[in-house]
C-alpha cells in the first residue's frame, strides 16, 4: 500500500501514533486533495523516517492521522552546508529548493561585502526547504540559518571542515575538485554573490587552511545556477551519489 501525498509534520511518528491536523493541513487534505476517512498519507517529520498514516478523523478545522507503518527508514544526507548569498526573491527560494533536493544537510545564507540583501524571511525559506523535501520523497529537511556576516562565520570556522570555495575569478582555469580530497570530512560549499566577492574577501579564501578553490567552468554563472553546479561536482566526487549512503 502506497499515497501519493506527503506530508511534513513536527509530531513524533511511529505504530499506532495518532496525530492532530491544524487547520491549514486539513484544509489541504480535506478541503483541496478532498481525502475522506480511510485514506492514506505518507508522513515524515526529519527524525522518525517515513510512515504510512491513514485518516481517522476529519474535519475543516483539524483532524486526526494514525500511523500504521514505516514505509522508509530515515536517510541523512552528507554533512554538507550550502552557503550562498541571497539574491533576488524567487531565485533565493530556487537555491534553497534545490539545495533540499541534492542532499544538503544545512543551508546558510550569508552577507558579503557585495551582498545587495540585508535581510531574509528565515521561516519563508525554511518552509521552501519543507516542501522540497515533501516533493522528492527525502525524510530530512535541511536547516535553514538565519541570515549571517560571512567574515563572522569565517572568523570561527571549524578546523575540521572542509570548504569549497567557487571563485568567480578563477572562470576557465582547470580547477577542480580531487574525488580523494578529504572525503570523510564535513564540508561547506560557498556560492559568492552577484557582485562577486570582495579581493579582501578573496584573499582570505584563498589562504583560509580548510580553502579547496574550484572552477565551475568555462563560463559564469548566475548564483542560482552556480548554486547548483557546485552541489552537483561536490556530490559526484564526494557525496552519496557514488552509491553510497551518507
Amino acid at each position: 500500500m502506497s499515497a501519493k501525498i506527503r506530508l511534513y509534520v513536527e509530531h513524533p511518528l511511529g505504530a499506532g501514533q495518532s496525530l492532530p491536523l491544524d487547520r491549514d493541513q486539513a484544509h489541504y487534505l480535506f478541503g483541496v486533495m478532498r481525502l475522506a476517512a480511510g485514506a492514506h498519507v505518507a508522513l515524515f517529520n526529519g527524525k522518525d523516517g517515513e510512515w504510512l498514516a491513514e485518516v481517522a478523523e476529519t474535519g475543516k478545522r483539524g483532524g486526526t492521522l494514525v500511523c500504521q507503518e514505516q514505509t522508509k527508514p530515515l536517510q541523512m544526507p552528507p554533512d554538507l552546508w550550502l552557503m550562498f548569498a541571497p539574491i533576488k526573491k524567487a531565485r533565493t527560494d530556487f537555491i534553497v529548493e534545490k539545495a533540499a533536493e541534492m542532499g544538503a544537510a544545512r543551508i546558510l545564507p550569508v552577507q558579503t561585502e557585495f551582498t545587495n540583501s540585508e535581510r531574509i524571511r528565515q521561516d519563508r525559506l525554511q518552509a521552501h526547504a519543507v516542501e522540497a523535501a515533501e516533493q522528492c520523497g527525502g525524510t530530512y529537511v535541511p536547516e535553514v540559518a538565519d541570515l549571517q556576516k560571512l567574515s563572522r562565520l569565517l572568523d570561527h570556522w571549524p578546523i575540521e571542515r572542509q570548504l569549497m570555495f567557487c571563485d568567480e575569478a578563477e572562470v576557465g582555469n582547470a580547477l577542480q575538485l580531487a574525488a580523494e580530497t578529504q572525503k570523510d570530512a564535513p564540508w561547506a560549499i560557498l556560492i559568492g554573490p552577484e557582485g562577486g566577492f570582495s579581493e579582501a574577501e578573496r584573499k582570505r579564501l584563498h589562504t583560509l587552511p580548510q580553502s579547496h578553490v574550484v572552477s565551475l567552468g568555462p563560463r559564469i554563472l548566475r548564483a542560482d545556477t552556480a548554486a547548483v553546479a557546485a552541489m552537483t561536482l561536490w556530490q559526484q566526487a564526494l557525496g552519496d551519489w557514488q552509491g553510497k549512503a551518507g
